[in-house]
């Protein structure tokens, strides 16, 4: 082993270690893994920044902008009409649901997909009666198979193109992976449609009417007031009082604060509660007990009639500004004319009050503030509204065009007119130069710490080839798969894939084993397109934590998810998708 090639193993191994470790913005990492390889010579000074030029990025930036014209386009009106014709069939609720987050993850970025029926499934969940816990997870495991099916549909897709493009000479084409996707995909939908069953039954009670709120679990604070009946009660007593589950998990007096308050504590006027409980409850208890939620007192003194102020419920998405803030840090008040009401986070390893909760993606919060207002407040914060209250979250009038830009732009790709890379720009031009967005609205829509983690980790992992490094780990597996067929060499890349995938983003598991498996594939004496395709399905197909990809994060709040049950309905379709993909792949590619 060289010198190169040791540096190349330690910068990565070190930054897969932090990406693991999860201390620090996984953009950031890859900034410094980088400067890393520029600093001790394995990669040219000169050739730094040539990943932030790299058509692949441009690609996935043009694909968020265009993703998220779709979500603003009256999509979701569409769908809720098609949704309720299937009130009383719950496996064909499922069946759909997921079948359309797969064919729009198939031409949309996945996230922003499941983005868009992630309100449908809530709202949804609530008309029927049906808990969101048994929608959400298959949808979102729904959004990840969907974008096997084409080019653009995922970025590991657009990055294994590009690797191919550097072995052979030649990228992928737009279709090309859509007899393995749509194979997987089918396999898939009849899984979710059948086993979301495997899901446990006590993840959030029955879809509730729409009341103040509409997910359970909440950590709220709640003002006594001179009147309440809760006044010379015990906590003990408080907790008992109320038909539901209610825990008095905190407590300020006259600057006095006490988590986990003794049960024999008998509350004064004046005090302020920190409970944990669920909205009924919650609304059972501030009716009966009459009291105040700390929020709501800062708008009492506001000109707006009862009318203009409501309530929204929103998911905190990846790269919103809440995340690592506290609520008195942001000062929702002051700048965002918002009052925080509650927040449910799903890891919660302590109780705080209210304004000393650090945000977290994934976290369910409830606003209250000016509802013609909400919306843009909502997306400047960078939160995804749920279960909202009048929120316009659709453009009707502007439905198609999103449709027809997409759709031109991968003809255009598709019949080699333009550039992949091109199509896609010219795509964003005609969106900005038709107003469908605004160009705050494009600029936000772009996930730069995407961007970053693309543009600094391609020339990182591009010295894994240039110094030997791959060729040397390709080796090294070659010896160890020496006596499999090409069935069980195909199965451990793509395990190996699965394997690593939790822990780095899936654009990084790409970039690091695409490399590996294709100098496998030049060992064997045997096209690398096969293995780049286990490569391929192997990144996409995370369904084992909540953390290895975007998609599962984004519904672990709303659907009240626990880590481990990503294992339980994650896991056996994990097994399938190796069953049923690795035969796919030797039919199609060798």
């Amino acid at each position: 082993m060289t010198i190169d090639q040791m540096l190349t193993f330690g910068i990565i191994s070190i930054t897969i270690a932090l990406f693991i470790w999860n201390r620090w913005r996984f953009d950031i990492v890859a900034l410094g893994s980088l400067f890393a390889a520029v600093l001790v010579g394995i990669v040219p000074a000169e050739k730094a920044f040539t990943g932030f030029a790299d058509p692949v990025v441009v690609t996935v930036a043009c694909i968020l902008v265009i993703s998220a014209a779709i979500s603003r386009s009256g999509f979701i009106d569409v769908a809720l009409k098609i949704m309720n014709r299937l009130v009383d069939y719950r496996n064909l609720q499922v069946f759909v649901l997921c079948g359309m987050v797969m064919g729009l993850s198939a031409f949309m970025n996945n996230i922003g997909a499941l983005a868009v029926f992630l309100p449908i499934a809530m709202s949804f969940a609530k008309k029927i009666g049906r808990k969101p816990s048994e929608l959400l997870m298959p949808l979102a495991f729904a959004s990840l198979l969907g974008g096997l099916g084409t080019l653009i549909g995922t970025p590991p897709n657009l990055l294994i193109s590009n690797i191919r493009e550097e072995f052979t000479g030649a990228p992928f084409e737009m279709f090309d992976f859509a007899p393995v996707g749509l194979g997987v995909c089918g396999f898939g939908l009849l899984y979710l449609t059948f086993c979301w069953r495997f899901l446990p039954k006590d993840r959030l009670g029955q879809a509730l009417p729409e009341e103040r709120f509409s997910i359970e679990d909440y950590v709220s604070e709640v003002s006594v007031e001179e009147n309440s009946k809760f006044v010379d009660k015990t906590i003990r007593e408080i907790e008992q009082m109320i038909d539901g589950d209610i825990y008095v998990v905190g407590l300020l007096r006259s600057g006095y604060r006490s988590l986990a308050p003794s049960g024999r504590l008998k509350i004064r006027a004046g005090d302020i509660l920190v409970i944990k409980t669920d909205p009924m409850t919650l609304k059972t208890a501030v009716d009966a007990g009459k009291l105040t939620l700390t929020g709501s007192k800062e708008t009492e003194n506001l000109s707006i009639t009862s009318d203009d102020v409501g309530t929204a419920e929103a998911v905190v998405m990846a790269g919103s500004e809440l995340i690592g803030s506290t609520p008195k840090e942001m000062q929702l008040r002051r700048r965002f004319a918002v009052n925080l009401l509650a927040v449910r986070q799903s890891n919660t390893r302590r109780q705080a009050r209210l304004h000393n909760v650090r945000f977290e993606e994934g976290d369910v919060i409830v606003l209250q503030g000016n509802l013609d207002s909400m919306p843009e407040t909502l997306s400047e914060l960078g939160c995804l509204p749920l279960a909202e209250r009048n929120l316009q979250l659709g453009r009707p009038k502007v439905m198609i065009v999103p449709v027809l830009i997409m759709a031109v732009s991968v003809t255009l790709a598709v019949l080699n007119i333009l550039p992949l890379a091109i199509s896609f720009l010219g795509g964003v031009v005609l969106i900005a130069l038709l107003r469908i967005m605004r160009p705050n609205e494009i600029y936000a829509s772009v996930d730069m710490s995407i961007i970053v983690l693309l543009g600094a980790l391609i020339p990182v992992t591009q010295a894994m080839q240039t110094t030997g490094g791959a060729e040397l780990v390709a080796d090294a597996l070659s010896g160890i798969t020496t006596n499999l067929p090409l069935f069980g060499v195909l199965g451990v890349v793509m395990v190996a894939t699965m394997l690593v995938t939790p822990f780095l983003n899936n654009a990084a598991t790409v970039l690091l084993m695409a490399p590996i498996a294709a100098n496998m594939a030049q060992n064997m004496n045997v096209g690398i397109d096969a293995f780049l395709m286990a490569v391929a399905v192997g990144a996409s197909c995370d369904f084992l934590t909540p953390v290895g990809h975007q998609s599962n994060t984004l519904v672990m709040g709303p659907g009240g998810y626990k880590f481990t049950d990503y294992w339980r309905l994650g896991l056996p379709l994990s097994i399938l998708i190796v069953v049923v993909g690795v035969p796919i792949i030797i039919w199609a590619w060798t």
